[in-house]
């Protein structure tokens, strides 16, 4: 299967259970995987025979600038229902990262796999 990516989409939300998480909003890096058949798309050059990645990027970032979520796996599901939207689009997977979650490393990631 063919893919698309959206990757390292650095966006800002209210993430997190702690009071401190509850009222600023901070960073998550969303990178998304969308399977689907490219064949048409490459014979046509047209961008109806593909997924308009741009469109579902702009659902995204309002999507989750809009949020407010207590767990990072509730945004990812999110994330993967919007990309499901498009019927072309046989499975998508979407990693978000949540930098400084923990001290000591980088980031905290969380990945969803949805058909």
């Amino acid at each position: 299967m063919d893919k698309i990516y959206i990757r390292d989409l650095a966006l800002r939300c209210i993430i997190g259970l702690y009071p401190e998480e509850r009222t600023n909003k901070q960073d998550v890096i969303i990178n998304v995987t969308m399977e689907t058949d490219l064949r048409a798309a490459g014979r046509s050059d047209d961008l109806n025979d593909t997924i308009d990645y741009k469109a579902i990027k702009l659902e995204i970032l309002d999507f989750v600038e809009n949020s407010s979520f207590n767990l990072i796996e509730s945004l990812a599901d999110g994330v993967a229902a919007i990309c499901l939207v498009d019927e072309r689009v046989t499975s998508v997977t979407v990693t978000i990262d949540k930098p400084g979650a923990l001290r000591f490393a980088r980031s905290v990631a969380v990945e969803v796999t949805r058909p």
